[in-house]
This record gives structure tokens, sequence and C-alpha cells, in this order.
């Protein structure tokens, strides 16, 4: 059997009385392009903050690769190629795209006390700085502050910036959120376009991205792992329709 790009067993998290997450036992299929979906309140942030080391759980572990990660910092994790993107962006205020991405790129390749110095005299960094620009479609704006982007190439800018972290398993949380309809589309071509070395779990709850993007879906309902299966089977289960895709609020 393959070992998974990660994987939780009997994960719990409580709160004083409440039960956050219940035994989830979870599969990320290397190169898999995954969606976690559920309504309001199911417990997906908390999931996500326990996979990322935001939070400790309970009991049960999280496996990265064959390797258990708990107990581990979350700057550990990405350093072992676990990485997130938010739903709310986390730009450098103030740093141009092309400042923000050699500090990445300076930071993963143990150089961040150097990045300041110009791209061009450490090796490689001009480079894949070009590339990433131009994967993104921000060959454009690499002089522009991070914060005066029109906000789909903010958001094209944070993937960037988690693609130079050099991830295994990217956690994308709602990457297309308050995205402009006319941009959206922009913003999933990219992210379908990474390559497959790359797992790619997606936190959303627009079902049209959702079914376009995932081969797998899991959904989560009160902190417990609802149902899983292929798009088609997500779309068919009747029980699903009940609590999520028939009206449930989405969150």
């Amino acid at each position: 059997m393959t070992t998974p790009a990660l994987e939780t067993r009997d994960l719990n998290k409580t709160f004083g009385a409440l039960n956050a997450t219940t035994n989830v036992n979870f599969r990320l299929e290397p190169g898999a392009r995954h969606a976690l979906i559920g309504p309001n309140g199911a417990g997906k942030t908390t999931f996500i903050n326990l996979l990322t080391g935001v939070l400790q759980p309970s009991s049960g572990d999280v496996i990265l690769h064959g390797e258990s990660i708990i107990g581990l910092k979350r700057e550990r994790r990405v350093r072992k190629g676990l990485v997130r993107t938010f739903q709310i962006n986390q730009l450098f205020a103030g740093l141009t795209v092309i400042e923000s991405l050699a500090l990445v790129i300076s930071e993963r390749s143990g150089r961040g006390w150097n990045w300041l110095r110009p791209t061009h005299a450490v090796a490689g960094i001009e480079r894949e700085i070009a590339t990433l620009l131009k994967d993104f479609g921000l060959d454009g704006v690499g002089d522009e502050k991070c914060l005066a982007l029109p906000y789909g190439k903010q958001r094209l800018l944070e993937i960037a910036l988690a693609i130079a972290c050099r991830p295994r398993v990217l956690l994308l949380d709602e990457p297309a959120a308050g995205v402009p309809e006319a941009d959206r589309k922009e913003v999933m071509q990219h992210i379908s376009r990474l390559s497959s070395d790359v797992s790619i779990l997606l936190i959303e709850h627009d079902m049209d991205l959702v079914f376009n993007f995932a081969n797998r879906i899991s959904v989560l309902v009160a902190g417990a792992l609802f149902a899983e299966g292929s798009v088609d089977q997500i779309a068919r289960d009747q029980r699903v329709k009940e609590v999520y895709l028939g009206g449930a609020a989405h969150g």
C-alpha cells in the first residue's frame, strides 16, 4: 500500500466538554487533489490547525509521509514540507512582490538574515523568483507593494509564496475567498497547474470550485468525518445533500 502524503489516526481535540474533532481518520494520497468541505461549525479550521501545529491534539496522530509530526512546531512542519495558505491573506506589509519572494526563498535556504542583498548576488534566487513570477501571472507586478495589488493578484502571490517553501503537501484554505468573480477562474487555473509532486488539500465552500478541482472529497460534520468519496459519489450522496449541499450554510 502506498504511504499517504498526509494522514491522521484517531485524531481528537477537546476544549473542556466540547469535542471539536472526533476520531478523524484521514488520508491524503501522494499527488492528490482532495477537497475538505462541511457546513459552518463543522470543525474544518480546528482540523487544519491540528495538521499545521497551531493546535496540539488531545489524542491521536498526524503523520507526514510516514513520519509522526505530533509535537513539532509550525515552522518545523513547514521545513518538512507541510505548507498552508490562509482564508485571509498573510502577506508582508510594505514589501514588494519580489522582496517577499526573496525573503521566503532566503529563509528556506538558510539565508534569512541576508535576504536584502540584491537577488542577483545570491546564486539561484533571481532565477527562482523569475520562474515564480511567470508561473503565477505576476511578472508585470514584481516591483509593486504586496498590499497595493488587486486582490486576485494578492491571492496568487500568497500561493506563490507557499510554493517558494517547496511544499510536499499544500493546504489551501479558501484560496478564492474574497476574489472578484472575474478573477476566480484565473486563481483556480494557476492552482490546477501546480505540479503533481505536491499533494493538495483544498478547504473550500464554493462547490463549483470543489467539483471542478478535486478528485476526492471528504465531508466534515460536527468535528467528525461524515462522508468521503469521489466527486460523483459525494454529489449523489443524499446524506451529504441534506446536511450541506442541499442548502445548509457553507463555511
